[in-house]
Parts: C-alpha cells; structure tokens; sequence
C-alpha cells in the first residue's frame, strides 16, 4: 500500500483513506428507498416562504432535521432546502415513524413533487426517502 500512495502524485488514495477535504464519497450499494407522499406543514410561519418558494425545483432535495427538544412535539423533524433555508416541519402525523428511523441514524430526506403558491401560504407536496447505505 504504501507504494501505490508513494506513486499517487495527486493526493486521490489519501482522500479515498483518510476521507480528507469533506469529499462525500458515494458507498457500495447504496440507493434512495422511497416510502411514501406528505407535504411541508407550516410554510406560512415562515417569514420569507414567498422568496424561497420562487427557488424551489421540482424534485429538487429538501433535507431533514430532528428537533427532540421542541416543546410541541418531541416527533418534530424540519424540512430545510439545500441552501439550509428552514421551510416548514413534517406533519405531525408522518412524523412518529420517520423521526424513530432518524433517531436510529437512518438518513431521510424529501424531494419536491408539487409546488403551488396560494396567497401567503405555500402549498408543497413533497415524496419522502430513506438512503440506505
């Protein structure tokens, strides 16, 4: 081994090892399990949801964040976008399994499905995904 390291001029096998750079190397096997369909709830709690609405892509990925300590729902988990601009929460009643999977350290996520503005409030229907690795 410490040949082929000798030999790689660039700097690749010691990213590839030492996962060095903040590289997101993709695992063997790994692949996007769909589970089911939901929607944002919340957007009209959002200060600037008209501003982030216009940037939304359809089957663009939203990211989700477990909020244990939130004193409404200790199930919580927020949707944010890929820019980390927080757009809503996942309904309460999605959220009972889906937060226990993350709890486990199981990676969900969202992609967006529709979109549709209806006065201040934003209208997101959104598939949800397990990434199993």
């Amino acid at each position: 081994m410490s040949d082929l390291i000798k030999k790689d001029q660039n700097g690749h096998i010691d990213i590839i090892i030492n996962n060095e750079k903040g590289v997101d190397l993709p695992k063997p096997f790994e692949h996007d399990i769909y589970l089911f369909d939901s929607y944002v709830a919340g957007t009209t709690h959002v200060e600037n949801i008209g501003e982030i609405y216009e940037t939304l892509e359809l089957g663009g990925k939203l990211v989700f964040y477990r909020e244990p300590d939130n004193e409404d729902d200790p199930q919580a988990i927020s949707i944010e976008t890929s820019r980390k601009e927080k757009i809503g929460y996942l309904p309460r009643q999605d959220n009972v399994i889906s937060s226990r999977l993350m709890d486990a350290g199981k990676n969900l996520f969202a992609k967006v499905e529709e979109k549709e503005m209806r006065g201040k409030w934003a209208r997101i229907k959104i598939k949800i995904y397990l990434n199993d690795y």
